[in-house]
């Protein structure tokens, strides 16, 4: 029979459907069985209403056998199958969909899924083989056919003996190159594989022989006496997909304890997830989704390499691996599928379009995460400061990243050690215990707790008997200046001058006190003018001498990160310090003398005074061998 040419426009129209749209060369065996699957569906349908269809559904079945020695794949079905003139219009016609024009024409029924919609899923069987055999019988008919091609040169369509009603799909191999081996496809291990990620959960059964060694006693013994063994092959026809996913089951079938073991065998952990979260969501846009919160981050987890994502799958059929743009960046750490038949997918269902449905998906499933994390921090503390330990970075990330765009999805999930618990406090709680007179959310920052908790610029806080939040990660104090406040009260750091803690009488005692200090202030400002900005009198401190404040929006802690930097830039990125003295202290009334009586001691007091304000803030003195000698002089 002559060879017909594809009503397509050229070969490198075929080029391009095995080349370009898909980037898997694996992506073949879900697109056939997809094709199987679509096939069984129409049937399955057709079966509803008219009994000669002769198939209950669990008579339906895809089987994929293999041939090492004739190098073929076979896909075969028992669906809907193909006429003469189906086969000329679905295979014949690139990019044209017998099961779009399906369900264009049938009102389906929610349970028929029909996947394949652009027919072009067939061609990709071209990307391992250099021929491909299509044996089909129709429903109904009495004659089947079988199509024949190499590739772009053409097809053939022959009559042929088929007993059955339904589809086989015969691909042959093409031969191994130096750059590709085209026989891993023909290893069972490798399609069972295949099937297991790409189709495990098409609706109908996929079976395959799979062989089975077992080892059997034999009548000859060892020379101890013992019975020896040989093995034994044999050949069993297996199910090997799962059909029904966890998360389209119902909850009394899939139990927690059940999509926790899913999820350690899926993600590969060792240990139960903080959080499993269903989604069942019907209407405009219907999906499923089944999310699990680790407890513990990944070891590449803020690294390049690690790949953010949930899988997403289309009626049961995964499409992505990791689709990212499920869940924002903020909650990359959130493990799990998503499946809805709503998505609209590109020609080769390997990349997910930006369309509404998404957006939709994406917005409730941020919020459904949101919403379990804030049930976990009320109900669950323990397990809630698991999840912190283990992702309360990248929740303050989250609030910084992007020019803030997630704060306000974020700033109630932060949590701060405190002054008043041992406990980790978020700031809700801190909000709720604020007395009225308090004005502002206090926090102090260092590189440690221990540090933060003993700067001398708490004293006055902790004297009124507020809450003090301690902020001990280089990230925080950014986090505050992206919140910069919280339930209408301003975060404000203990060392940004101005406390709001005074009262009417103590400003005008420390502006009468600074103004007879005047000259001293002028003097120790121009001595330590390459250290400090400003030189002034805190009310702030209450037992300590001394402690160093900033000014502007660059914090003595966002100094010493910046510090941390490689290169140059860091050095020139500093706050401006203000050198805060206690009025009241002993060294303030020697350092008072000295400047009356000896200049020079009074500028080495200063220095030192200096020197100490800048080890207390965590930062580094210039020349610790003269803060040394100087101290030693003075005493």
């Amino acid at each position: 029979m002559a060879k017909k040419q594809f009503k397509a426009e050229s070969k490198r129209l075929l080029d391009l459907m095995i080349n370009s749209i898909y980037t898997h060369r694996e992506i073949f065996l879900r697109e056939i069985i997809s094709n199987a699957s679509d096939a069984i569906d129409k049937l399955s349908y057709l079966a509803l209403t008219d009994d000669k269809v002769g198939l209950n559904r669990e008579d339906f079945r895809i089987r994929v056998s293999l041939d090492k020695d004739a190098r073929t794949i076979t896909v075969s079905d028992n669906g809907i199958g193909m006429t003469k003139e189906e086969m000329e219009e679905n295979l014949g016609v690139i990019a044209h969909s017998g099961s779009f024009k399906f369900k264009s024409e049938h009102e389906t029924p929610e349970d028929v899924d029909i996947i394949g919609q652009f027919g072009v899923g067939f061609y990709s069987a071209f990307m391992v083989s250099d021929k491909v055999t299509v044996i089909s019988k129709a429903y109904g008919a009495e004659q089947a056919y079988m199509w024949e091609s190499t590739g772009a040169d053409g097809y053939t369509v022959t009559e042929c003996q088929k007993d059955t009603v339904g589809t086989d799909i015969i691909m042959h191999i093409k031969p191994d190159t130096q750059e590709e081996h085209y026989g891993e496809f023909l290893e069972t291990w490798r399609i069972r594989e295949l099937i297991k990620k790409y189709s495990d959960y098409v609706r109908f059964p996929i079976r395959m022989d799979i062989e089975h060694t077992e080892y059997v006693e034999t009548e000859e013994t060892d020379e101890n006496g013992n019975k020896k063994t040989e093995p034994v092959t044999h050949v069993q026809e297996e199910t090997v997909n799962s059909m029904v996913p966890i998360w389209q089951r119902s909850k009394a079938d899939a139990t927690d304890e059940k999509c926790v073991a899913f999820y350690k065998e899926r993600f590969h952990d060792t240990q139960d997830p903080v959080a499993v979260i269903r989604v069942n969501a019907e209407g405009l846009t219907s999906y499923r989704a089944l999310l699990f919160i680790p407890s513990k981050a990944p070891y590449d987890f803020y690294s390049r390499d690690y790949k953010p994502g949930l899988a997403l799958y289309s009626s049961g059929v995964m499409i992505m691996e990791n689709c990212a743009d499920l869940l924002p960046e903020c909650f990359r750490f959130v493990r799990g599928v998503v499946d809805s038949p709503d998505l609209s997918l590109n020609i080769s269902r390997e990349i997910l379009q930006h369309d509404r449905q998404l957006k939709v998906i994406a917005g409730n499933l941020e919020n459904k995460v949101k919403a379990e994390l804030l049930r976990l921090m009320t109900a669950d503390p323990e397990k809630y400061d698991t999840f912190w330990a283990a992702f309360g970075r990248q929740i303050k990330y989250g609030i910084v990243g992007e020019y803030g765009m997630k704060k306000e999805l974020l700033k109630d999930l932060l949590k701060f050690p405190s002054s008043n618990s041992d406990k980790l406090t978020s700031l809700k709680d801190y909000v709720g215990r604020m007395p009225e007179s308090q004005k502002y959310i206090y926090y102090a920052a260092a590189d440690s707790l221990h540090t933060a908790a003993g700067l001398p610029q708490n004293e006055q806080v902790r004297a009124k008997g507020y809450e003090l939040l301690y902020f001990v990660e280089d990230i925080d104090e950014f986090v505050a200046q992206m919140l910069f406040s919280y339930e209408e009260k301003e975060i404000r750091s203990v060392s940004a001058g101005d406390l709001g803690l005074e009262t009417e009488e103590e400003r005008r005692e420390q502006e009468e006190t600074a103004g007879r200090s005047q000259e001293l202030l002028a003097f120790l400002k121009e001595t330590l003018k390459d250290d400090v900005t400003d030189v002034k009198l805190s009310n702030a401190l209450v037992s300590s001498a001394v402690c160093l404040s900033y000014e502007g929006e660059i914090s003595l802690e966002m100094e010493r990160y910046f510090r941390q930097m490689p290169g140059d830039a860091g050095e020139k990125i500093k706050a401006r310090h203000v050198l805060e003295l206690n009025p009241s202290h002993q060294v303030f009334a020697a350092l008072t003398a000295a400047f009356g009586q000896d200049k020079d001691r009074a500028a080495k007091i200063a220095r030192v005074l200096c020197d100490q304000a800048k080890l207390l803030a965590g930062l580094p003195v210039d020349d610790l061998a003269a803060y040394s000698e100087a101290v030693c002089t003075l005493i």
